[in-house]
């Protein structure tokens, strides 16, 4: 555990929120520094509580951590509005699947609505300020954009609101996750060799538990930490990905099994059955996706945002550029779609002519920042005075 006065706009602190395999899970807390709360806030208000944004970094369900990728924009906003900024690890695939991060997504709403504060008041002495556990919003970027979803489907309390940064998970059943490919369809970069990735696929590195099966298998080998790591200057490819895990989702995507490691389903291959019934039917989309829904093990359905009871969830804010191939905006499209007809509060933001990532372009402040990111950090703001 460790706290810093990183900035003169926050105060940092790390916690872990978990132990999985005998190692901690951590997240990181931005509170903001100008609010120390009074003993006489604590017995009008029953506690000196504070709204907070709880986000999931990126990277494809299986590299990064609680720093990669950071929205720096997104948590300076929020403290200058006196949120808390609360980044998280998870555990990543593979060894683990969809079933271990929905776990940790339980457990971190658990922990922040019943323990969070007491280790508040442990490390931060000096300080009142506390996290009200019944204002807590959710946000994710790319795949953290899902992990959002999880927690809008499952956490409790639930989150007052929802923020998706060009999220996947919004349509599963879609060539992007189903079909094999042939040519570069990643942002276009190389297709990858299956054989350099020998250790991370299927069964040589088993997802966590046997096939079909929701539970945990070995959690001593699962990580929730896997930094960005980057070839030097002075490499034959400087600036190439070093961490073989940087690629994973990529050769998953590429091999049309990425399903199958989210959820653990490998023999049989629900990715393949699947992929037959989307290249073989004949259905309209209504007729198709109940279909490739039959074939989903009811155990795995929790892991589907667009099955779940979308009209129990929170205002959603959805933004999405046009023209990302990372995770396509028809991913955003569908849930919008599905969220409205549910009568959930949802707004869905197309950003014309981006790509995946565009908030963190060096530029991307200049050009966002008025138009975009301000309107953003004041969806979750106002979201949480309401939910208050």
């Amino acid at each position: 555990m460790s706290s810093d006065a990183d900035s003169p706009d926050y105060i940092s602190l790390t916690l872990p929120y978990k132990v999985s395999g005998g190692k901690p899970i951590l997240l990181d807390l931005y509170i903001p520094a100008h609010t120390t709360s009074t003993e006489s806030d604590i017995d009008a208000k029953g506690s000196a509580g504070l709204p907070s944004v709880v986000y999931f970094h990126g990277g494809g369900l299986t590299v990064g951590n609680k720093t990669s990728w950071f929205p720096h924009w997104l948590q300076t906003r929020l403290n200058k509005a006196e949120v808390i900024f609360i980044s998280a690890d998870y555990r990543l695939i593979p060894p683990a699947t969809g079933h271990d991060i929905l776990a940790d997504v339980v457990d971190l709403f658990e922990f922040l609505s019943t323990r969070a504060n007491d280790l508040l008041h442990q490390h931060l002495p000096d300080t009142t300020t506390r996290l009200d556990p019944d204002a807590m919003a959710v946000a994710g970027t790319s795949s953290g954009g899902l992990c959002a979803y999880l927690a809008a489907m499952h956490a409790r309390p639930k989150p007052k609101a929802v923020l998706s940064m060009y999220g996947m998970g919004g349509d599963f059943l879609t060539p992007q996750y189903l079909a094999v490919k042939t040519e570069p369809f990643f942002r276009g970069r190389e297709m990858l060799d299956p054989a350099s990735f020998g250790q991370y696929t299927y069964p040589k590195m088993q997802s966590g538990r046997k096939s079909g099966s929701p539970r945990s298998g070995d959690e001593e080998a699962m990580i929730s930490d896997s930094p960005l790591a980057y070839h030097p200057a002075t490499s034959p490819t400087p600036g190439y990905p070093a961490s073989p895990r940087m690629q994973l989702t990529r050769l998953y995507l590429q091999l049309g099994v990425f399903l199958d490691y989210y959820t653990g389903c490998h023999e049989p291959s629900l990715s393949a059955q699947l992929r037959e019934a989307l290249t073989s039917s004949s259905d309209d989309d209504a007729h198709l996706e109940a279909h490739m829904r039959s074939l989903i093990p009811d155990e795995h359905l929790c892991l589907f945002p667009q099955f779940d009871s979308l009209n129990e969830w929170p205002p959603a804010l959805l933004v999405h550029g046009t023209s990302d191939t990372a995770d396509k905006i028809r991913e955003s499209e569908h849930l919008h779609a599905l969220l409205q007809g549910a009568g959930v509060d949802v707004i869905l933001k197309q950003v014309e002519g981006e790509e995946h990532s565009f908030d963190y372009q060096a530029d991307a402040e200049e050009r966002f920042g008025r138009i975009m990111f301000d309107d953003v950090a004041e969806f979750l703001v106002k979201r949480l005075q309401l939910g208050a």
